[in-house]
């Protein structure tokens, strides 16, 4: 197999990974939404006209992790064997916290996927709550940990 890139004679390629073995792959990613004192005050009450955030959240990042290849230009369509998607108002650190965990047993990882679930979901919780307020803020999205592959595990120190 040829070095990994997602360019040949300058013009982007879909990697090749048959020759990669299919094992067992894992990635846990997350983000949070920073709410203001009017979004807050929503989800205290139970949400907003378009349902409760929180679970139309979970739901759009776990259908999202599944369409990882259809939005991300050149990542692979994978077959995706569990995603655990949790959703969490912490009224008193004003924010919702995300935190995703996707699993496969296919040739390459599943980070983009739980990326991908995250911000859908933090996406999700901002497009419920705009109406309560427009000062929301997506941060923190990041990989916390991956597994299986040939580079193995890593985890965020």
């Amino acid at each position: 197999m040829g070095k990994l890139t997602h360019f040949q004679d300058g013009k982007p390629r879909m990697v090749d990974v048959s020759e990669k073995a299919a094992t067992l792959r894992s990635a846990t990613a997350e983000a949070s939404v920073r709410l203001t004192p009017e979004a807050v005050e929503a989800l205290r009450e139970g949400g907003v006209g378009k349902g409760d955030p929180l679970s139309v959240a979970q739901l759009a990042g776990i259908l999202a992790a599944k369409k990882t290849g259809e939005l991300i230009p050149l990542c692979h369509p994978l077959p995706i064997t569990s995603v655990e998607l949790e959703v969490r108002f912490l009224p008193e650190e004003a924010r919702v916290h995300i935190t995703a965990t996707v699993k496969t047993k296919a040739e390459t990882g599943v980070e983009m996927e739980a990326l991908t679930a995250c911000a859908v979901a933090a996406l999700t919780v901002y497009d419920m709550l705009k109406a309560a307020s427009k000062g929301l803020e997506i941060t923190e999205l990041r990989l916390l940990h991956k597994s299986g592959g040939k580079s193995g595990e890593w985890r965020r120190g």
